[in-house]
C-alpha cells in the first residue's frame, strides 16, 4: 500500500463542513416533527417513527464484526462508515447504526468511537464527549438505585435485605481504578451504613444494556424493574421495583431511549445510540436505533463490539434473539498486522509504536495468523449467514500478504475477500467492499441460534466454548455451580448467555493468541442481568472499571486560543 500523508482524525472532521441535520433527516424521510433538534449537527429521533413505518419492509441489515484484534484496534468502526460510504458511491441508501462511545477510552488510550481519517461520522468532539446526554442519564439512574437501595438499608431495612448479598455498585463513565474497590457508609450515625462496595464504567451498567435491548418506553421501565440487585436474608430477589426505584430511573432515561442522528463525512446518516461494552455487555447499538433505519433505507450496516466471539456472538444471541431482527450478511474485518501478530510475530503494547516486523512482509507468519480468521468465519457461518472478508490496508502491506488473506477467506467460506482504504480514501476505498457486500445480502440467509432457549445453562455455555471459543469443555468453579443450580431453580435458565470475557483472544486469556486450542474454558462465577435479560459467566479476570495508562490520552487534549479543541485523536 502507498504512502498517503493523512491528517489527524480531529482535524478532518473540524475541516469538514457538515450539513445541518434538518438536511440528513430529510434525505431519510424524517420530518422536523419526527425530530428533537440538539443544536445544528444533531437530533433525536421521535420512536413514533417505527410505528409510522411499520408497514415498510426492513432494509438488509449487515453487521460488521473482526478477527481478534491488536491492544491498538484494527478498524472495526472505520470499516463499518467507510462500507457505509462506499455503499453511497455505488447509489445505495444506507444508514449506519453505531454505539455511542464512553469517555473511559477517550481520555484513556483507544481512543473513541467515531471512525477515523476519511471514514468518520460527525460531530466528532461532541459524540466522543458528552453529545446528548445519554450516558449521563444511565449513570444518574444508576447511582439513583444505588442511593436508594443504601438509604433503604440506613432507614430500618424493612426488605430485610442481606447487605452482603449486595450486587449493585456505583458508576463513572471514566477510567478510574482507585475505585474498583471502596468502603461506604464511613460518615457516623447519618452517613449510612458501612459496607464495602465497588465503582464501574458507566456503560458496564446493566442500565446500559437496558437501554440499549428495550423496545419502547413500556419495555424500559418492565426491564428496570426486573433488575436483581440484592437478595433479603431469606434469599428472595430485590428489584427496583421493591425499592420504589424503576419509576424514577424511567423518568431518567426517557428521553435517552430516543436514538439520535447525526451524519458520516459523505453525508449519510448515522444513528448512534446506546453504548454497552462487548467484553463485559452485550456490545451492540440500541434495538430502537436499528428498527429505525431498518425502516427507512435500503441498507443498514451495524457494528459489534470487539470481535467475532464477542459482540457478533452476543448480537446473533442476545439481540437478535430479544429483538427479532435478523442479519443479511456479515462483515469479518481483518488486518495484516494482526493476523501475523496472531502467527507469532511482534508484541503490540498500546500506547507504544507498532513492532518493525509487523510492517514487514512474512508470509509464514501470516498464513499462521489466519487460523484466527478462518475460525471467525466459521464462528459467523454457524449462525447461517453469508460472511464477507475486509483487509483493512496499512502502510508496509504488501499484494502477496493481501493475496494470501483472499485465498484462505475464501477457503473458508466467505463470499469474497476485499482490501479496502477507506481511512485513507473514505467511500472511494471502499467500492469494491460494497459491492461484495450488496451481493452477499442477495443470498438467502439460513440464520439460526446457536442453541434454544430451552437448553440449561451449562449447555449454552458448552456450546459457547467448543464452538466460539474453540475449548475441549468447561470447567466450573464452586461459586458458578452454586449459583447456576440456584438460577435454574429460580426459572432463570432459558435466559440467553452473555460471556464476560477477554477480547485479545478468543479464550479466556489476552495473551493466547491464534487459535487457542487443548484447553479447557474456566468459568468463575456467573452473575444475572434480569432487566437486561441474560446471564452472564466471569470467564478469566475480567475487569469493569478500567485504568488509566502511564500517559493517558487526555494529557494531551486542550483548548487552544480560538476555543477550538486540539490532541483529540
Amino acid at each position: 500500500m502507498a504512502t498517503k500523508v493523512v491528517p489527524s482524525d480531529l482535524a478532518i472532521a473540524q475541516a469538514h463542513k457538515m450539513k445541518h441535520i434538518k438536511e440528513i433527516a430529510q434525505s431519510i424521510g424524517l420530518t422536523e416533527d419526527d425530530i428533537e433538534y440538539y443544536g445544528r449537527y444533531k437530533a433525536k429521533i421521535d420512536l413514533g417513527v417505527i410505528e409510522r413505518n411499520k408497514r415498510k419492509p426492513n432494509a438488509k441489515f449487515i453487521d460488521v464484526t473482526a478477527i481478534t484484534p491488536t491492544p491498538l484496534g484494527e478498524g472495526k468502526t472505520v470499516t463499518t462508515i467507510g462500507l457505509t460510504q462506499a455503499m453511497g458511491k455505488i447509489g445505495k441508501k444506507v444508514i449506519t447504526t453505531l454505539r455511542q462511545p464512553s469517555m473511559g477510552p477517550v481520555f484513556g488510550i483507544k481512543g473513541g468511537a467515531a471512525g477515523g481519517g476519511y471514514s468518520q461520522v460527525v460531530p466528532m468532539e461532541d459524540l466522543n464527549l458528552h453529545f446528548t446526554g445519554d450516558i449521563h442519564a444511565v449513570a444518574t439512574a444508576h447511582n439513583l438505585l444505588a442511593a436508594m437501595l443504601d438509604n433503604h438499608l440506613h432507614h430500618g431495612n424493612v426488605l430485610n435485605i442481606d447487605p452482603f448479598s449486595i450486587s449493585w455498585p456505583r458508576c463513572v463513565d471514566l477510567n478510574d481504578r482507585a475505585l474498583r474497590h471502596i468502603t461506604i457508609g464511613l460518615g457516623g450515625r447519618d452517613g449510612g451504613v458501612p459496607r464495602e462496595s465497588n465503582y464501574i464504567i458507566a456503560v458496564a451498567s446493566e442500565v446500559m444494556a437496558i437501554l440499549a435491548l428495550a423496545t419502547d418506553l413500556k419495555d424500559l421501565r418492565a426491564r428496570l424493574a426486573r433488575i436483581v440487585v440484592a437478595f433479603t436474608k431469606d434469599k428472595k430477589p430485590v428489584t427496583p421495583e421493591d425499592l420504589k426505584a424503576a419509576g424514577a430511573m424511567t423518568v431518567l432515561l426517557k428521553d435517552a431511549l430516543k436514538p439520535n442522528l447525526i451524519q458520516t463525512l459523505e453525508g449519510q446518516a448515522c444513528v448512534l445510540h446506546a453504548g454497552p461494552f462487548a467484553n463485559i455487555a452485550h456490545g451492540n447499538s440500541s434495538v430502537v436505533g436499528d428498527r429505525v433505519a431498518l425502516k427507512l433505507t435500503d441498507y443498514v450496516v451495524t457494528e459489534s463490539g470487539f470481535a467475532a466471539d464477542n459482540g457478533m456472538v452476543k448480537f446473533m444471541d442476545i439481540k437478535c434473539r430479544q429483538s427479532g431482527l435478523r442479519p443479511d450478511c456479515v462483515v469479518v474485518t481483518s488486518t495484516i498486522r494482526a493476523l501475523k501478530m496472531h502467527g507469532g510475530v511482534g508484541r503490540v503494547v498500546a500506547g507504544r509504536p507498532v513492532p518493525k516486523e509487523l510492517t514487514q512482509e512474512n508470509l509464514p507468519a501470516l498464513d499462521k495468523g489466519c487460523a484466527n480468521l478462518v475460525h471467525c468465519i466459521g464462528i459467523a457461518k454457524n449462525y447461517g449467514v453469508p460472511v464477507v472478508v475486509t483487509v483493512n490496508l496499512f502502510t508496509g502491506d504488501t499484494d502477496k500478504e493481501i493475496a494470501l488473506i483472499v485465498k484462505r477467506a475464501k477457503e473458508a467460506g466467505a463470499e469474497d475477500a476485499v482490501p479496502i482504504t477507506v481511512w485513507a480514501d473514505g467511500g472511494d476505498g471502499g467500492v469494491a467492499a460494497a459491492r461484495a457486500v450488496v451481493k452477499a445480502c442477495d443470498k438467502p440467509s439460513k440464520f439460526k441460534f446457536l442453541y434454544p432457549d430451552e437448553a440449561s445453562i451449562k449447555e449454552k455455555i458448552e456450546v459457547l466454548a467448543r464452538k466460539v471459543y474453540n475449548a475441549d469443555g468447561v470447567d466450573y468453579a464452586p461459586e458458578a455451580e452454586r449459583k447456576i443450580k440456584d438460577f435454574e431453580a429460580r426459572g432463570w435458565g432459558k435466559l440467553p448467555i452473555n460471556m464476560a470475557k477477554t477480547h485479545l483472544s478468543l479464550s479466556h486469556d489476552p495473551n493466547w493468541k491464534g487459535l487457542p486450542s487443548n484447553y479447557r474454558f474456566p468459568i468463575r462465577d456467573i452473575i444475572p442481568a434480569i432487566g437486561a435479560g441474560f446471564l452472564y459467566p466471569l470467564a478469566g479476570a475480567m475487569n469493569t472499571m478500567p485504568g488509566l495508562p502511564t500517559q493517558p490520552a487526555a494529557d494531551v487534549v486542550d483548548i487552544d486560543e480560538n476555543g477550538r479543541t486540539v490532541g483529540l485523536f
